[in-house]
């Protein structure tokens, strides 16, 4: 009878607190155990999260974006920078494709001239109508009007801490070759509302602008003025060449404007590639059976590319979640190891508490809230890790 009195006086209450007593005091021990937990949890956690987040935002930005249209090659490649401008730029076409597939009137279309950047943001060469497009509109200032003119995603913006009426320098394309092209300083005309994609990041102009940064196009003084004399290396009838003196405008004015030109017809300029938007499903089924058999160019579907790419990483995950299996077998023999010399270490403990007249069911529920309470506090840890990480890399990886 004094046994049961003796274990009713122990409610469950105060066997938790009992239990918090023993954790804090044996406080390496619970430390470890929280740990080898925490860890145990967070990982398959993470990467279940990270994959799911990743192919939400992939998959959101895919679903907007109805065709693109590049140089044969890397199907990845070409996809992933016309969607997020990372990574290096594909072959590129050229502004010849932009003409005739307007000339089919099947489809809107969106060039994009990728490749360099503005202090290390990407810089974007498009048209207007890749703003309408993607929904994107000015919380202050204009967007390009002119050639020269920048516009800033709000990521971007706040990151150079720039707005408008700033300028900012495009960065230099080869560190190799630096008197080939200047860095072009460019007046910031507008920042971009933020819409929580890629766009937020990026530096905007038009694709003049952009062949300007590539060295194809630029302004120099007028060589048949007297004051260039000179700078000119030969004159051939009508043809003036200037000599290595003569320094091209890295800056573009109302006053210089009009000497800008480039050493290439416009139908040889190049793109990177060209977003697509089909007028009808028979456009898009008559665009597709035209470059399914062109040899330079291909057309694809964003969403197929990416399911692709996803199916490759949920494959990658397979092999983790055998090895986590594997972790999580060991974590739990571990714990039984450690619950079990605990059992034999404590048994002075225990043979104590019979005495004061507590039960084996006590015994036992002391053990439990034990194990639960780290269990507890290291789930949560590994939601927090969780949490953290997606964060950083989010950060780190897709908003560099």
């Amino acid at each position: 009878m004094s046994a049961r009195r003796g274990e009713s006086s122990f409610t469950m209450g105060g066997l938790f607190r009992l239990t918090l007593r023993y954790l804090t005091f044996h406080k390496v021990k619970s430390l470890i155990l929280m740990a080898c937990l925490t860890i145990t949890i967070s990982l398959p956690l993470t990467l279940h999260q990270l994959i799911r987040h990743y192919e939400d935002e992939l998959g959101e930005r895919a679903r907007k974006t109805p065709l693109i249209i590049g140089a044969k090659g890397d199907r990845f490649d070409l996809t992933l920078t016309s969607l997020y401008f990372q990574g290096e730029a594909p072959e590129p076409i050229t502004a010849q494709q932009i003409d005739e597939l307007r000339e089919t009137n099947r489809a809107n279309v969106y060039p994009l001239f990728l490749g360099y950047s503005a202090r290390k943001q990407p810089l974007v060469g498009t048209s207007n109508d890749y703003f309408r497009f993607r929904g994107l509109g000015p919380s202050s200032g204009t967007l390009p009007l002119r050639l020269g003119d920048a516009v800033l995603g709000s990521e971007a913006a706040a990151k150079l801490q720039l707005s408008t009426g700033d300028s900012i320098l495009s960065d230099q394309a080869s560190l190799i070759n630096v008197g080939g092209t200047y860095p072009l300083k460019m007046p910031v005309v507008g920042v971009l509302a933020p819409t929580g994609t890629p766009d937020d990041r990026a530096v905007f102009v038009d694709l003049n602008t952009t062949w300007v940064i590539a060295g194809i196009g630029h302004g120099h003084m007028d060589l048949e003025d007297e004051e260039a004399e000179g700078f000119v290396a030969s004159r051939e009838g009508n043809k003036t060449t200037g000599n290595a003196a003569l320094l091209t405008y890295n800056e573009i004015t109302p006053e210089n404007v009009a000497s800008f030109h480039f050493h290439a017809k416009r139908d040889e300029l190049p793109i990177t590639s060209i977003i697509t938007e089909p007028k009808s499903d028979k456009d898009r089924v008559i665009l597709n059976a035209r470059y399914s058999v062109s040899d330079t160019t291909q057309m694809l579907v964003p969403t197929e590319i990416i399911d692709e790419l996803m199916g490759i990483v949920f494959q990658v995950k397979r092999f983790f979640d055998a090895s986590l299996i594997l972790v999580l077998v060991t974590t739990v023999l571990f714990l039984a190891l450690v619950v079990l010399l605990s059992l034999r270490i404590r048994k002075p403990e225990r043979q104590t508490m019979f005495h004061i007249g507590c039960g084996r069911l006590t015994i036992f529920w002391l053990q439990t809230f034990e194990l639960v309470i780290l269990l507890v506090v290291a789930t949560f840890l590994a939601i927090v890790f969780s949490a953290i990480t997606i964060q950083i890399t989010d950060s780190v990886f897709l908003k560099r």
